[in-house]
């Protein structure tokens, strides 16, 4: 049970940014005994991965917090985002998965549930998160993206942690997001909607 929030505790996490849990699972199974990784998933702690997960990172962090660049970095991470959901739920499970190398045992098992529901969770999450940001630029003329952005990130980190050390605390997480995200969004039209009425007042006057 808890291993099955731990992954989708850091599924929902990749929804918002793909590469905080990755690099947040990596870390702590090379440098601590807080998470063991399967042999499936032992590459994950090797040391030119967590390089190159640092470096797309610092990208992902500058890009998503720049107005129409941010959109962009969105239709990028449509596909980056679930894939990294779903890594990040087979490995937090503790799923053990064959090698890619032989993908008819992988399909053959039922090895590929646990990545299909990260990547499920992860789309549902980024969904959400590339739905919401237009309207928040928008709403404050880009001057929330980089709020909204650095919001997101820290909730992604904080969810990466709490997965691996209290999973419980996930379902409070994902509450929260569920019901933040889209009174959020209906906030940010609303406002939009706002700012449109007191231009058009002002232009009849």
């Amino acid at each position: 049970m808890f291993e099955l929030l731990t992954g989708t505790g850091l599924a929902a996490s990749a929804g918002l940014n793909a590469y905080i849990p990755l690099l947040t699972v990596g870390v702590l199974a090379r440098y601590t005994s807080l998470i063991t990784l399967p042999d499936g998933w032992q590459w994950m702690s090797d040391e030119w991965v967590l390089g190159i997960l640092a470096v797309l990172l610092v990208v992902e962090v500058v890009a998503d917090k720049v107005p129409v660049v941010d959109h962009v970095n969105d239709v990028v991470q449509t596909v980056v985002r679930p894939t990294a959901g779903g890594l990040a739920f087979g490995a937090g499970s503790a799923s053990e998965t064959v090698t890619v190398s032989d993908p008819g045992e992988f399909f053959a098992s039922d090895q590929w549930i646990p990545v299909l529901v990260g990547v499920l969770i992860a789309l549902g999450i980024h969904l959400l998160k590339a739905t919401a940001r237009p309207v928040i630029n928008t709403a404050t003329a880009g001057i929330g993206a980089p709020v909204a952005s650095t919001a997101e990130d820290a909730t992604s980190v904080v969810m990466s942690v709490v997965a691996i050390l209290l999973p419980i605390l996930v379902l409070v997480f994902l509450v929260a997001l569920l019901i933040g995200g889209p009174l959020l969004v209906r906030r940010a039209w609303q406002r939009r909607r706002e700012r449109r009425a007191a231009r058009a007042a002002g232009y009849r006057v």
